[in-house]
């Protein structure tokens, strides 16, 4: 009711034209907001988010271009969609039957929860929250049941941020103590939580529903069954299923403990060496806080570290890699960095062409711990077993076989530690996203429109996935 109250201008006064189908339009126009899983710049720089990935998919099977035009609120998108200034909203919403609004299927699940500092996770009753200050985005699901439970629990006050505020800001505030408890999904919690090991759920919420995309009840030139069959080909070709790996596969894998010795490395120990891994970039060309989050893995950045296996240094070559890659000193740092980026270099050359980015990081780093040999035998297996060799969410559930016998026999190699390479790379994943979080690159502008002309206008064509992991950043 809150956001039917928020747009209640757009549906009295609608706008005196409304936008062509898209097939006379020549684009497909989606009305978003800037958030961390929706529609944001990447570690590149570069336009991403779960949404934004799916969205653009949809415009190359359509045809045409996706123009994102960026709200500063999921009330704001929604009335561009009503009002007939957008074909679809697509901003993390839920969908609400009470609004003059087409919704689509399902893209994931969510459920919601209530996050402060670390505390004692408890049963949500009333008098847990009688006194407390909960910060909520309006005109959600989240806010309307806020202000239900307001209504029984004495002293519990609401609050909503500033309509621009993006939510790990609000998270990053909750952490810290500036917000109370805040009123989130369990995803946005998670990828916070690395980030700010002091937050925890404090209370889960008895909500749940689905992420979905917002059209309009009028005839729209064929969108609703080109959408459908899109959702259907997605789930059957895996589309959704890689797409919702790239974002969220891997950010549960690190625990309390992992985080906060990370995050204070890159204060007390990272300082030391960003000048070699700068330098490694330059060389190869490959990301200087990927090389940095593989040598953390390897090595913790500690230059004299030694394993059993007699590997050494920062970024824990073998003897035998060390003499091929003219490293004549494993214990010198920037000699270890430096060739450890030439052998990231020489791994993800031999990968074929179609292995795109950001797969093609991941599988390179799989490479790194058990070899091109093995990393062939998963792609091999992977094949042998009805899989994309091509992309990581379906490596990944083949690797840790390489190492039972029924599998391992039908190679030359035997069996391979497939487990400990997929643990490596998924977590030099949420060590690369952390690093791009604390060293950002420049980011494009994501301009935000106004109520009445939709301004800030981008088009992208090509879908995100066709980097290579040597790519330059733009």
């Amino acid at each position: 009711m809150l956001l039917i109250a928020a747009i209640a201008i757009a549906v009295v006064s609608p706008s005196s034209s409304r936008i062509e189908n898209f097939r006379e339009l020549g684009e497909l126009r989606v009305a978003t907001r800037v958030d961390a899983l929706s529609y944001r710049t990447d570690e590149r720089g570069t336009y991403a988010g779960f949404e934004y990935d799916l969205l653009v998919a949809l415009g190359q099977r359509l045809g045409v271009p996706v123009r994102f035009v960026p709200y500063p609120d999921t009330a704001h998108a929604l009335e561009a969609v009503i009002n007939g200034q957008a074909h679809l909203a697509a901003a993390g919403l839920t969908p609400d039957s009470y609004l003059p609004l087409a919704w689509t299927a399902g893209l994931r699940e969510v459920d919601f929860v209530l996050v402060g500092r670390t505390g004692r996770r408890t049963a949500l009753h009333d008098n847990n929250l009688a006194g407390r200050i909960v910060t909520v985005r309006q005109g959600t699901k989240l806010a309307a049941l806020m202000e239900t439970l307001k209504q029984r629990i004495p002293g519990l006050e609401i609050v909503h941020p500033a309509p621009h505020t993006d939510d790990q800001d609000l998270l990053m505030q909750a952490a810290t103590g500036r917000i109370d408890l805040l009123a989130t999904d369990r995803v946005n919690y998670a990828l916070a939580k690395r980030l700010a090991p002091a937050l925890a759920i404090v209370y889960d919420l008895p909500l749940k529903s689905t992420v979905s995309w917002a059209m309009s009840l009028q005839p729209d030139g064929g969108l609703t069954n080109e959408i459908n069959d899109f959702f259907n080909e997605s789930a059957a070709n895996g589309l959704f299923a890689s797409t919702a790996d790239r974002y969220f596969g891997h950010i549960r894998r690190l625990d309390h403990y992992d985080i906060a010795a990370f995050l204070k490395r890159i204060q007390n120990r990272l300082p030391r060496y960003t000048a070699y891994f700068r330098e490694a970039e330059k060389k190869t060309g490959i990301d200087w806080r990927y090389l940095a989050a593989v040598s953390y893995q390897e090595s913790n950045w500690d230059p004299e570290a030694t394993s059993y296996t007699g590997v050494r240094g920062m970024m824990m070559l073998t003897v035998d890699t060390a003499n091929r890659l003219g490293v004549e000193d494993r214990l010198n740092p920037r000699q270890s960095i430096l060739g450890g980026a030439r052998y990231l270099s020489m791994l993800q050359a031999k990968l074929p062409e179609e292995v795109f980015y950001p797969d093609r990081m991941w599988m390179t780093t799989a490479a790194y711990n058990i070899g091109p040999g093995g990393l062939n035998n998963a792609r091999a297996l992977a094949r042998l077993l009805g899989k994309n060799d091509t992309v990581w969410v379906d490596l990944k559930s083949v690797l840790p076989l390489l190492a039972q016998p029924q599998y391992a026999n039908r190679f030359k190699t035997g069996p391979v530690r497939g487990g400990e390479a997929l643990i490596m790379a998924e977590n030099v994943r949420n060590f690369y996203d952390i690093l791009c979080y604390t060293y950002p690159v420049k980011r494009p502008l994501l301009v935000e429109s106004d109520d009445k002309l939709p301004a800030g206008f981008h088009f992208n064509a090509q879908a995100t996935s066709d980097m290579r992991l040597s790519q330059p950043e733009p």
